[in-house]
């Protein structure tokens, strides 16, 4: 969804004709980008500010204020979405950063590291999955679109005073913003309903194949995600933990596809983050001591 309240914010030409919108928070050079179709007004990315993150939060081409589209790019969307995310680091002399992202914004993630290892720090995969390639071609989006999955039915019922608290108060937001005329502006349905981006990495066809990719990935991964998303399912989760050959993967019981206890990923992740860059590890580096 769009913010609530929204800064005149630039755009990065990334390439002839396409212009993607973004916002940036914090300071310094502890880099983060992350690319979706839109970004709540909470978020692990937003949270990762507080622990001194420099964080850049781009729109996907094709929705809300970067350039709208009338092509298909098939199989290859989150390449493109991945390209993006690299034009834009270029054009602001980024060299290295961290990716961060959730479910389609994890897609994006899998490109990154596939394609351009020498950029990426780590990746914060959030209920990433990705979807089994040898179970179809269907999209989430596509898959809610037809009735085939529904998220509540999946998420367990919580007792958390605070956080039943804080899922009221971001029902509300998204209510005012999707009635909002500025959302009307850049997010036509109907239009955004034609935009059919597929499955991350399904030109690989099959699972033999993702996993002996994943396999070449160096980057450090931290998968989160929740033990009862119908989505990212943990069966999936699991296997790309088992492919990846510096990975950690934390599941959090009673959360589904939406995670939104961010204070406790953005504490997970900036430890992940502190252990690859003080040893080069994707855990804290165990250090021998005289008994």
């Amino acid at each position: 969804m769009l913010l609530k309240e929204e800064k005149d914010m630039p755009y990065v030409e990334t390439e002839k004709g396409i212009s993607i919108y973004y916002e940036e928070y914090g300071s310094g050079d502890r880099y983060l980008i992350c690319t979706q179709q839109s970004h709540a007004s909470r978020s692990l990315e937003r949270e990762l500010v507080k622990h001194g993150f420099h964080v850049y939060l781009l729109i996907n081409r094709g929705f809300g204020k970067s350039s709208h589209l009338n092509v298909d790019y098939g199989d290859y969307w989150y390449d493109r979405f991945a390209d993006d995310v690299i034009s834009f680091a270029d054009h602001m002399g980024i060299d290295k950063f961290v990716y961060s992202g959730a479910s389609h914004g994890a897609g994006t993630g899998w490109s990154v590291v596939k394609d351009h290892p020498d950029r990426v720090i780590c990746f914060f995969a959030v209920v990433p999955g990705p979807h089994s390639l040898d179970e179809g071609r269907m999209s989430f989006k596509e898959m809610v679109e037809k009735g085939l999955i529904t998220l509540k039915e999946n998420e367990v019922e919580i007792s958390d005073p605070a956080l039943i608290e804080r899922r009221e108060i971001l029902k509300k937001e998204m209510e005012e913003v999707l009635s909002s005329e500025e959302y009307k502006k850049y997010y036509d349905v109907d239009e955004v309903k034609n935009l059919h981006y597929g499955r991350p990495l399904a030109y690989l066809e099959n699972e033999e194949k993702l996993k002996e990719v994943f396999s070449q990935i160096k980057t450090p991964v931290l998968i989160m995600g929740g033990g009862n998303d119908p989505i990212s399912r943990n069966d999936l989760m699991v296997r790309s933990m088992e492919s990846l050959p510096n990975c950690k993967l934390v599941i959090y019981s009673g959360f589904g596809h939406g995670i939104d206890i961010y204070e406790e990923m953005a504490e997970e992740a900036s430890r992940f983050y502190d252990n690859v860059v003080n040893t080069g590890y994707y855990y804290e580096k165990i250090v021998n001591q005289e008994e």
